[in-house]
């Protein structure tokens, strides 16, 4: 679609420019990705959509475009009724479809036809989706990346959290995935996001990281869960200054326990779980884990676990996967506890406050 005074292309959008940003595309569209902040208004929903294209393969664009002329007229005089008339006559939205076309530019032109000075985003979600790509492939090479490396069960996910809450800058890949990386490591109150949405908020989250400071990461693989971390990250933090955290083994379990609560609950998805790591480790290995997880022998499974199967899992890969590992600088938590966490930040963020001075 040619480009107009009244679209806006992606590279140009600034923050605060708009008052509201409007997603017209339907709602599987939305859920998968969209851009942040924005309000999902469907002109077709999902049903409609369907139905429109289906008439334009099989019957003719004209019925098509028919039919969908009065979904869409229909479905934006619904939004204008429930979401749009509080709007003061200065309100300024930005609407954007799949590609720019005729669901965004429906909207806008009813909108502003009203009054409002209504955008479209110009080349719609495909535009904006090849500038997350973009940005993706660029970001990371600028920053100042420093790995956090450990173990599984030193808890390097708290120590990210107590960096940040002590005013480092933090990256933190799992919260984004909503995964905590390992065989065990679904969350269960949240699923993943689609991997559009995670590039979508990483690239957020990277674009407002400060290139001249320190950025924690966890080293993490290039799989979290079922989302792929984009190349150009894992170039950067595989080449990046690295950090190993330590903690004895009782800290460990501890903080396992905590984060696999969940399963405590739930023994049989517990052992549905561990019956993945069966080609790894042998049916009569996994059988006695399972039979720990039965009689609620959490801490004694815990510490097997990290003694069989994630400590040479970790051994094997990270000296592999990062090259600055072996020059790392070494801390040591020495508790489960949140101060001992919040301490070790402190320390860090002081000596790295120190070095820029």
């Amino acid at each position: 679609m040619k480009p107009s005074s009244r679209s806006v292309a992606i590279a140009a959008l600034e923050p605060g420019a708009f008052d509201a940003v409007i997603d017209v595309r339907s709602p599987a569209e939305f859920a998968e990705d969209h851009l942040p902040g924005a309000v999902s208004c469907p002109v077709l929903d999902d049903a409609e959509r369907a139905r429109v294209g289906t008439l334009y393969k099989q019957v003719s664009p004209f019925e098509a475009r028919k039919v969908g002329a009065a979904l869409a007229a229909k479905n934006i005089a619904r939004h204008i009724e429930r979401q749009f008339l509080a709007q003061p006559r200065t309100w300024k939205p930005l609407v954007y479809c799949w590609r720019g076309g005729k669901r965004s530019g429906a909207m806008a032109h009813v909108l502003r036809e009203i009054g409002w000075d209504a955008r479209t985003l110009e080349g719609g979600y495909k535009a904006y989706r090849r500038w997350v790509v973009e940005q993706l492939a660029a970001l990371p090479a600028q920053l100042q990346l420093r790995v956090v490396h450990g173990v599984t069960g030193s808890g390097k996910s708290r120590l990210l959290k107590a960096l940040s809450e002590a005013g480092a800058q933090v990256l933190d890949l799992e919260d984004l995935a909503a995964h905590r990386g390992s065989v065990l490591g679904m969350l269960p109150d949240r699923p993943q996001p689609s991997q559009k949405m995670f590039e979508t908020l990483l690239r957020e989250q990277l674009a407002a990281l400060d290139p001249r400071r320190t950025v924690y990461v966890e080293g993490e693989s290039r799989k979290i869960g079922q989302l792929q971390v984009p190349e150009a990250l894992i170039h950067a933090m595989r080449a990046a200054e690295c950090m190993l955290l330590e903690a004895d083994l009782a800290t460990r379990v501890a903080l396992l326990m905590d984060e696999y609560r969940h399963f405590f609950a739930d023994p049989a998805a517990l052992a549905a779980q561990l019956e993945c790591l069966a080609p790894l480790h042998g049916r009569e290995r996994v059988a006695d884990w399972q039979s720990l997880a039965a009689r609620s022998a959490w801490a004694e499974l815990v510490a097997r676990l990290l003694k069989e199967h994630y400590d040479p899992a970790y051994r094997s890969s990270a000296a592999r996967n990062y090259a600055r590992l072996a020059e790392a600088e070494v801390v040591r938590v020495d508790g489960p506890q949140e101060e001992a966490f919040a301490q070790l930040a402190r320390e860090l963020v002081a000596a790295e406050e120190a070095v820029a001075a």
